[in-house]
């Protein structure tokens, strides 16, 4: 009998926007999560983080799958749907870079709010897109909170000159203010993705 040998590795494809994002994606299908983490009555200050994904090439990436999740706006993590359901905060929200023009991403939140001593207010990022056998982890962190920046250990930890990386830059615009973010999976501008 001949032994059977593993196949190689695939990358993975088109198919997280279909099972993860269905109805941004215009499927008949319910998504468990969407880009909408925090409705109306959420407390804290309500936020737009949008961005995109640059290739190594600097391309607009048109396939990747973006996961964050983070506290309220008083620093306390959601532990249930109910609790979600009173805050009217879901703390955890999904976006494809497929639908939206310039291949963007956009998630309407509140800003989050410090969750231990000696932290920053941060997101936290999981990415996943084509050309990538394991999903890449990151933060964002406000340009806006030059103090706790300073003293955040994690953000500390990075060297001074790709902290930049982790910034989300503060817009006020006729909507409310919003956060820009881009995430660069190579070259000069690389984000700083961390080992979880």
């Amino acid at each position: 009998m001949r032994k059977l040998l593993q196949t190689p590795s695939q990358t993975v494809g088109p198919y997280f926007a279909y099972g993860l994002t269905p109805a941004q994606y215009g499927y008949d299908l319910k998504s468990l999560f969407s880009p909408l983490l925090a409705q109306p009555q959420a407390a804290g200050e309500h936020i737009r983080i949008t961005g995109q994904v640059f290739d190594g090439a600097g391309q607009p990436v048109g396939d990747a799958l973006l996961e964050i999740s983070q506290p309220d706006a008083s620093g306390q993590p959601v532990t249930s749907v109910a609790d979600a359901q009173a805050k009217g905060f879901s703390g955890f929200g999904r976006c494809g870079t497929g639908t939206l023009a310039h291949n963007c991403f956009a998630f309407d939140t509140v800003k989050p709010g410090v969750a231990a001593p000696g932290q920053a207010p941060f997101i936290n990022v999981c990415l996943t897109m084509r050309g990538l056998l394991v999903h890449t982890f990151t933060r964002i962190y406000f340009d806006d909170e030059a103090e706790a920046n300073a003293a955040d250990a994690v953000l500390t930890s990075v060297p001074a000159g790709r902290r930049a990386t982790l910034m989300a830059r503060r817009e006020i615009t006729g909507a409310g203010p919003v956060y820009r973010f881009d995430i660069h999976m190579q070259g000069d501008k690389e984000t700083v993705f961390f080992d979880l």
